[in-house]
């Protein structure tokens, strides 16, 4: 049976970090749940929901003791909530994320608590939306989903065992990866769409005749730009922290697109609807997949 954990201190309570707070208080795996983050409006509204049980604008006050903090923020918030946590942090606590980019998070959490390195879990949950706040906390959203580890070097046995508990209590379906391996994954499958998203939006708004096509918008336009309601700051840290990744992927899709062109071009009727038919064949089998999954 899980063991559970007494007090778990979430900073940044909205979709991801909320979610996990209701999982684990649903399955009796924590006593105590204190959320922490910049909006207190946001905070009370957690503690109204039940969502967390205690509320604080500062980590530093409400770690001590905590058996596990986890950062539910952008990536780019990460630095700073971890240099105010490490001169208090207890010998004990566990310290998970749930960022979409792994490398920088490795290497923020190396140059912020080099002497805490051991109880460092790094993870990123595979159950994001376009919400965002403590009123997007709800249960069950990790249910038959994956969250992949990336545990460091030097991280103990059970503080992994610990992280993987937790997750696998809220339903979800743990894996580990490297960082970089992470990295490139996700920087084709759920990094690049995004930004794809959020570009032909622009490209719609920046024409002459903008409102006139989003008067005729539907559900193609609904269903593709769906994810370019999700957090600019969120999306702009995770572009600048897999820079690499994304360039390479980026790259890849300027060719794909630069075939396209030249085959609509050249009028290659036959070579589009081979394409075309690759494409629906592999989108077919994996959402064939993914509802098997869920």
């Amino acid at each position: 049976m899980p063991q559970g954990i007494k007090t778990l201190v979430v900073v940044g309570v909205g979709l991801i970090g909320g979610s996990f707070s209701l999982s684990l208080k649903r399955a009796g795996l924590v006593e105590h749940v204190i959320g922490v983050g910049r909006s207190l409006d946001n905070l009370q509204r957690a503690l109204e929901l039940g969502v967390v049980d205690q509320i604080s604008q500062d980590v530093a006050a409400v770690v001590p003791g905590a058996d596990m903090v986890l950062l539910a923020t952008p990536v780019g918030q990460m630095a700073a909530i971890l240099e105010a946590m490490a001169p208090v942090l207890s010998a004990h606590t566990i310290i998970s994320d749930a960022g979409s980019t792994k490398a920088d998070v490795v290497e923020v959490f190396r140059r912020c608590v080099p002497l805490h390195l051991s109880r460092c879990v790094p993870a990123h949950p595979i159950a994001g939306s376009e919400l965002s706040g403590a009123t997007a906390a709800q249960y069950g959203l990790y249910e038959n989903r994956n969250v992949v580890l990336t545990p460091l070097e030097e991280t103990d046995a059970s503080a992994i065992a610990c992280v993987i508990e937790l997750w696998q209590s809220c339903g979800a379906r743990t894996h580990r990866l490297t960082p970089s391996e992470h990295d490139q994954v996700f920087a084709a499958v759920s990094h690049l769409p995004h930004l794809l998203a959020f570009s032909y939006v622009n490209m719609i708004a920046d024409k002459q005749n903008s409102d006139r096509c989003l008067d005729f918008a539907s559900t193609g336009f609904r269903d593709f730009t769906r994810i370019a309601a999700s957090s600019p700051e969120m999306w702009r840290d995770i572009c600048l922290a897999n820079r690499v990744a994304l360039l390479a992927e980026l790259a890849d899709y300027r060719a794909e697109l630069d075939r396209l062109i030249s085959q609509i071009d050249q009028g290659e009727g036959a070579v589009l609807s081979e394409r075309f038919a690759l494409a629906r064949q592999v989108r077919s089998l994996w959402h064939l997949r993914f509802q098997r999954k869920g």
